[in-house]
C-alpha cells in the first residue's frame, strides 16, 4: 500500500485565516520554527507496483481538496484522456463538514462510489440537498453502508498464491453528531455511528486511520495495537488548550477529541506493545507541537511518535 498525507491540520489550517495565536502569528512572520498545513485528507493506493494507472481511496473529503489533489500528480485525469480520475472511491468518517464539504469539488460529472455508515449517508441526503449535485454524473455517485468489524483479525495472514485484496473495516469509536443537524434527525439517528476510525488491509499490512478520538470506546487500542501504520488523533496537546488560548470555551472532550498529553491522554492509553509507526495527525492550529524547537515537539519525538505533515508518505 501507498500512504500520503494530503493534509495533516484540523479544521481551518496552519495558520488559520483567522487566528492570532502564538503558532499562527509565528509562523506567518517567521519566528515560530514550523510548517503550513492543510485540513487532514489521506490517500490510499493499493498497487504494489504504483503501476501510472494506479487508482486512490481517499479518507474523507477535506475542504482543501481541490488544491490537495492539484498538488497531487498521482490522483490528476489519466494521461491521453479528456475526463478521466485516479480517485476511485472516498470513505467518510463523520458527518463532521471538516470531513465531507470536499465531496463538493468532486461533482464534476464524474463517478465513484462513497463508503459511510447509514446515519452519514442520511444526514447528507434528508437535511443537505446541495448534496444531490453529485448525482449528476452518468452513472451517478453510488453510495455503499459500512457494516462494523464484528473481529479483530490480528495475524493479518496473506497467502502469496493468492490475488490480494484491499479490504476496509470500520470501528465504532462513540462521539456524537454535528450540531448543525437537526435535533430532530439526531435524536433518530444511532450514536455508534457518529465517528468511525477505518483499518485498511492489502497484501498482509494494515493501515488504521482515527483523525478524530473522542475517547468513548475503546476497541481503537485493539486495532492500534495490530497495524503496521496508525494516523491518529493528534488534535490538541492538552485538554484545556483553547480555553488557555482563548479560541474556545471549551475542552478537548468536549469538543470531542482526546487529548495527546495528561492523566488519560492517549500518549497513556497507547497500547505499549504496539509495533507499528504511530503518526499524529488532524494537528490544530494552536497545538504547541507543531513548533519544531517546542518541549512538546520533542517530548512526542522521544516517546517515538511523528508528527504528519502535508506530503507525508509511507510504503507498506
Amino acid at each position: 500500500m501507498r500512504v500520503r498525507v494530503l493534509g495533516s491540520a484540523a479544521g481551518g489550517g496552519f495558520p488559520q485565516w483567522n487566528c492570532g495565536c502564538p503558532n499562527c502569528s509565528g509562523l506567518r512572520n517567521g519566528t515560530v520554527k514550523s510548517r503550513p498545513r492543510s485540513q487532514t485528507q489521506i490517500a490510499i493506493a493499493a498497487d504494489p507496483e504504483y503501476a501510472l494507472r494506479a487508482y486512490w481511496t481517499l479518507v474523507n473529503a477535506s475542504p482543501d481538496l481541490r488544491s490537495q489533489i492539484v498538488a497531487a500528480p498521482e490522483l490528476g485525469p489519466f494521461p491521453n484522456t479528456r475526463s478521466s480520475s485516479a480517485i476511485l472511491d472516498v470513505y467518510l468518517q463523520s458527518a463532521d463538514v471538516d470531513s465531507l464539504i470536499g465531496l463538493l469539488h468532486l461533482r464534476e460529472f464524474q463517478a465513484f462510489k462513497v463508503f459511510s455508515t447509514h446515519a452519514i449517508r442520511r444526514i447528507l441526503s434528508e437535511e443537505n440537498s446541495i448534496f444531490q449535485v453529485l448525482g449528476r454524473a452518468k452513472p451517478p455517485v453510488q453510495w455503499f453502508s459500512l457494516p462494523f468489524a464484528s473481529h479483530l483479525n490480528a495475524e493479518k495472514k496473506h497467502d502469496p498464491a493468492e490475488v490480494p485484496k484491499f479490504i476496509s473495516h470500520a470501528v465504532s469509536l462513540g462521539g456524537e453528531y454535528p450540531d448543525y443537524i437537526s435535533k430532530k434527525l439526531r435524536t433518530a439517528l444511532p450514536p455508534e455511528e457518529a465517528v468511525i476510525a477505518l483499518a485498511f488491509e492489502y497484501a498482509g499490512k494494515r493501515v488504521f486511520v482515527a483523525p478524530t478520538l473522542p475517547g468513548r470506546n475503546t476497541e481503537w487500542k485493539k486495532w492500534a495495537e495490530s497495524s503496521d501504520l496508525v494516523l491518529i488523533d493528534g488534535t490538541f496537546w492538552t485538554d484545556d488548550e483553547l480555553l488557555k488560548t482563548g479560541r474556545s470555551q471549551k475542552t478537548a472532550h468536549q469538543i470531542g477529541h482526546l487529548p495527546i498529553s495528561g492523566p488519560g491522554g492517549l500518549m497513556e492509553q497507547y497500547p505499549k506493545h504496539a509495533k507499528g509507526r504511530k503518526v499524529l495527525i488532524h494537528i490544530n492550529n494552536t497545538n504547541p507541537i507543531l513548533n519544531e524547537d517546542s518541549v512538546e515537539h520533542r517530548a512526542v519525538s522521544e516517546a517515538g511518535w511523528e508528527i504528519a505533515y502535508d506530503g507525508m508518505e509511507f510504503n507498506l
